[in-house]
């Protein structure tokens, strides 16, 4: 079985296709960013025993982790 021509053989149907209008591009995507002090869900692994010190405490161990962290940030730019 023949394939079908890629260009079109009419003089009609070619000059229909030169001015076929085209498709629009599409917009690159764009990374947003979250809001300042947001919390962001994550996943992080962490060692055993550092999970077990800030969970020994009960719930509100997520909040004792971040404000660790925060904390060695605060450091740092210091």
């Amino acid at each position: 079985m023949a394939s079908p021509p890629r260009r079109p053989v009419n003089p009609m149907e070619a000059a229909e296709a030169l001015f076929k209008p085209m498709k629009k591009p599409a917009a690159p995507a764009q990374e947003r960013r979250a809001l300042p002090e947001v919390k962001e869900l994550v996943s992080i692994k962490l060692d055993s025993a550092v999970l077990e010190h800030f969970q020994k405490d009960g719930a509100g161990w997520q909040d004792r982790i971040n404000d660790a962290l925060r904390a060695v940030v605060a450091a740092e730019s210091e």
